[in-house]
């Protein structure tokens, strides 16, 4: 394995252990690290901490502003409603977070709909349980998306495949080398590097970095092979790109960008999503699936101007400035998109095209 120099970083306690497991097993691929820094029970991020808001290390969209909540939720319910209101559907979301985006979306399918569907939350960390069930009361809490009740399910996923372990590779002379961490010769400390090159079906330049992320795709088919049996629909909201090109791994830690390797356990982990295999999944479990819209462009198509119209009567900058931060293609509006899932034979989610497969058979995200 070879390598830069380690970054400066901080001995936590989890660095003391994972230097110990490099040196009995060998250097660590990233998909193994960033899964030890964000859900070891005992050290992990997401086990120990609340990361949201000001006092912690990122901010939501949910957290910014309750319209986010109120226009997927009102999709959602659009969608229920183009179904028939199937009886007994579920409404569920994927790492909740504080339970911020379930509130508001909860909220409006009450007073805009007066539907009341049971609450299944799929939530790893004990702690985030814990403020989810003080801020919804009695909600279901699953460990994975196996456990999803095998009825009409209509849910969300607001940053949730980003945080999913990632393996990259680089193109070298040799062919596609995986990025490894393993320890410093000289200090110990946790180094980058290279494993020994293989031959990949995957043309690129010198130097390319490729991301792979294993989980992501069969946690896409689980949900899209349920609503293409029982009806529903998914919507996806994350950063990224239509392909995994590029190094996009990185860390923040009190809203500032920080190195991935330099406070194991103290920092969010996190990396681009490639929605290519997502909706190739999707479509493979049988389900429609969307081209990635623009998060802006979706919220727009939704009526968060109209709604947010209504509100600003009571904080007309808040409101003003939260919409701008959630919709401008500066901020959060090119940067996040969507994508959402639905059974063949229904509409789409408003807001939501389907995706075009063109006859050579290769998916073709239009102009997302």
């Amino acid at each position: 394995m070879v390598g830069a120099p380690p970054p400066r970083s901080r001995v936590t306690p989890l660095a003391r252990r994972l230097a110990a497991r490099i040196r009995m097993t060998g250097p660590l691929t990233l998909a193994d690290y960033m899964e030890a820094c964000l859900l070891d029970p005992e050290h992990g991020y997401y086990a120990t901490r609340d990361p949201f808001g000001r006092a912690g290390d990122f901010t939501t969209a949910p957290e910014i502003s309750q319209l986010f909540g109120e226009m997927l939720g009102l999709a959602l319910g659009q969608a229920w409603l183009d179904q028939g209101r199937p009886e007994g559907a579920v409404l569920a979301e994927l790492g909740p977070g504080r339970g911020t985006l379930m509130a508001d979306v909860r909220r409006v399918l009450r007073r805009a709909l007066g539907w009341r569907p049971e609450v299944v939350l799929v939530e790893a960390s004990p702690h985030l349980r814990g403020v989810q069930r003080q801020r919804l009361g009695d909600v279901t809490h699953l460990d994975s998306v196996a456990g999803l009740p095998q009825r009409p399910l209509f849910l969300l996923a607001n940053e949730f495949f980003d945080a999913l372990p990632i393996r990259q590779f680089e193109r070298v002379a040799g062919g596609w080398a995986e990025r490894l961490i393993g320890l410093d010769p000289k200090t110990g400390g946790l180094r980058l590097g290279l494993g020994t090159p293989l031959p990949m079906p995957r043309e690129a330049t010198l130097g390319e970095v490729w991301e792979v992320r294993d989980a992501a795709p069969p946690i896409m088919a689980e949900l899209a092979g349920r609503i293409a049996r029982h009806g529903g629909a998914a919507i996806v909201v994350d950063y990224g790109t239509w392909d995994g090109r590029g190094d996009s791994f990185q860390a923040l830690r009190g809203h500032a960008p920080e190195d991935p390797l330099a406070r194991p356990g103290e920092a969010d982990l996190t990396s681009h999503v490639d929605f290519a295999p997502l909706a190739v999944a999707a479509l493979e479990a049988g389900a429609a699936v969307s081209a990635p819209v623009g998060q802006g462009a979706l919220l727009a198509s939704l009526g968060i101007a109209e709604r947010a119209a209504r509100l600003a009567a009571a904080q007309p900058a808040t409101i003003e400035a939260a919409v701008h931060r959630l919709t401008d293609p500066a901020q959060m509006g090119e940067l996040f998109k969507a994508l959402a899932v639905w059974p063949g034979a229904a509409p789409p989610p408003p807001g939501f095209t389907p995706l075009r497969r063109p006859d050579e058979g290769t998916l073709d995200a239009g102009d997302a």
